[in-house]
């Protein structure tokens, strides 16, 4: 289980914000459901799953590029 950090849900957030998509449009591009990418943007949920980790990190760093 891997703790979700401030600057990581502030990026998450900025990103989305960005994009102006919702959080389905998001689960459909990271592979998260809709539900526990609600609870982590919420902030009721930040420790979470190395593989959930990993996909919210792979969306950041696609973006990027």
């Amino acid at each position: 289980m891997i703790e979700i950090s401030n600057m990581v849900l502030l990026e998450l957030k900025r990103k989305r914000g960005e994009k102006n998509i919702s959080v389905t449009k998001l689960s459909a591009q990271t592979g998260i459901s809709r539900w526990t990418l609600a609870d982590i943007l919420t902030g009721k949920k930040n420790i979470v799953k190395k593989a959930t980790f990993d996909k919210l990190n792979n969306w950041l760093q696609e973006e990027k590029k």
